[in-house]
């Protein structure tokens, strides 16, 4: 069974940068197609970004366009986050999720993902 462990966040200043890493066990993630998302206080969950199953397709939400990079380390059996030229409406708590199927290209909807973590809060304040 695999589970999704989040971790990286944390307190950073509007300007600055967070790497988010999503570690799985159980698994090994190059098989699954890999989302983060994102949840605001009163909000519901949006989808930020995903890495296709093979990496080979990438999707980023319009807000996070030019700031966020998704990618893969395989060695490590992670994918990472980085998030620069933070702002306040980034803040939220952050999730990764994983759907197994076998497509060239990923989604942000929730609906797609049947494995999820337990989330890494970010707050982006001064």
């Amino acid at each position: 069974q695999l589970q999704l462990v989040e971790s990286g966040g944390g307190l950073v200043q509007p300007g600055g940068s967070l790497r988010l890493s999503c570690a799985a066990s159980g698994s090994t993630l190059d098989y699954y197609a890999i989302g983060w998302f994102r949840q605001a206080p009163g909000k519901e969950r949006e989808g930020v970004s995903c890495i296709s199953y093979g990496g080979g397709s990438t999707n980023y939400a319009d807000s996070v366009k030019g700031r966020f990079t998704i990618s893969r380390d395989n060695a490590k059996n992670t994918v990472i986050l980085q998030m620069n030229s933070l702002k306040p409406e980034d803040t939220a708590v952050y999730y990764c999720a994983a759907d197994p199927r076998a497509r060239p290209y990923c989604s942000l909807a929730r609906i797609e993902y049947n494995y999820w973590g337990q989330g890494t809060q970010v707050t982006v304040s001064s």
